[in-house]
């Protein structure tokens, strides 16, 4: 799949039966009574942190948009907004300011969750199943460039499905709504809904030499992982018996690697299936099942297709030349408990 260049927008089971979620009854809404539904569940997330590189100004600041899903004060947003964040305020629909702290994160889905003390949140609707059509009306709320009044609403249509952009950071996003509704600085981590007030997707990115290009990840591909970051504090993944690396230049030249692209082997378990399987540390995976590999993006998304055989082929360039290895595809059922 073409990736495109994009630009990130910086500036238990208990847990399920905490969010509030769709049903069949849920009819259309009028554009304002959407907005009317909806606002009170959107946050303003002011942050101030470590920049990445060095600044003569030392800590630097930002904001953001966030989104309540339960009453006790959880809120999802995107990881690139609290990436490095030392501390954080969130700003209520009420006006409102409370502090909140980051109790999840995960780079390669661009989420995080953050946690809240206050009374009387009003939590969103999601769509965990989102059955989007090319043409649908969808509407993004969110608080762009911190604007003074509450949040900013802009109205668009689905674009396109399932598209699949790589970010600044050189990690790929997959499964996105692609949308011409306005997004601005700020609107990151902020609702797109439908016309019945649902949460479908977390708006994320903006094409940035394009107009009217504009992406949110869909809430099918994130509700799964929401229970896992709210008990573990992060996204549960199968374990291989390896930590994946993406290969980037420094690092292909840190280790002295023959190749400039794939997913680096590290700390390999010689009891799990990695080592059974005869991968060692220093070892390349290149590609999955005849599909190239760019970073870790790439082979999680690869690994956790649904529909897929039941054994999963890796091409592994070694110190000694180039191999195949099969190693079983994971149950989604069972990662995602």
């Amino acid at each position: 799949m073409k990736r495109i260049g994009l630009a990130l927008i910086v500036c238990a089971i208990s847990v399920i039966s905490y969010t509030h979620l769709a049903n069949a009854e849920d009819k259309a809404l009028s554009i304002p009574a959407v907005v009317a539904k909806v606002r009170p569940s959107v946050v303003t997330i002011l942050t101030r942190g470590i920049p990445a590189s060095p600044s003569p100004h030392g800590a630097q600041s930002g904001s953001g948009s966030g989104i309540i899903i339960d009453t006790s004060g959880y809120i999802l947003t995107n990881n690139h907004l609290v990436e490095g964040v030392k501390s954080l305020v969130v700003g209520l629909s009420t006006g409102r300011l409370t502090p909140g702290r980051v109790v999840a994160r995960d780079f390669l889905l661009d989420l995080a969750l953050i946690k809240i003390t206050a009374q009387d949140l009003v939590p969103a609707t999601l769509n965990q199943s989102a059955p989007l059509e090319i043409g649908e009306t969808v509407i993004a709320i969110g608080n762009p460039l911190a604007l003074k009044g509450g949040s900013t609403v802009t109205v668009g249509v689905v674009s396109a499905l399932d598209r699949s952009v790589l970010t600044p950071n050189g990690e790929t996003l997959y499964n996105l709504i692609q949308t011409d509704a306005a997004i601005n600085p700020g609107n990151s981590g902020g609702p797109l809904v439908d016309l019945k007030g649902l949460v479908v997707g977390i708006n994320v990115a903006i094409a940035p030499s394009a107009q009217a290009i504009s992406y949110a990840i869909t809430l099918e591909a994130v509700y799964p992982h929401i229970q896992s970051m709210m008990l573990r504090g992060s996204v549960t993944r199968p374990d291989f018996g390896f930590t994946p690396v993406t290969v980037t230049p420094s690092v292909a030249a840190s280790f002295g690697l023959e190749v400039d692209r794939g997913i680096l082997v590290l700390n390999v378990d010689s009891s799990k299936p990695a080592g059974t399987a005869g991968l060692q540390p220093g070892d390349v995976i290149t590609a999955l099942d005849q599909h190239q590999l760019y970073n870790m993006g790439d082979f999680w998304h690869s690994v956790m297709r649904e529909g897929e055989p039941p054994t999963i082929q890796l091409t592994v360039q070694g110190r000694s030349g180039q191999f195949n290895v099969t190693l079983q595809r994971p149950s989604l059922q069972k990662v995602s408990q």
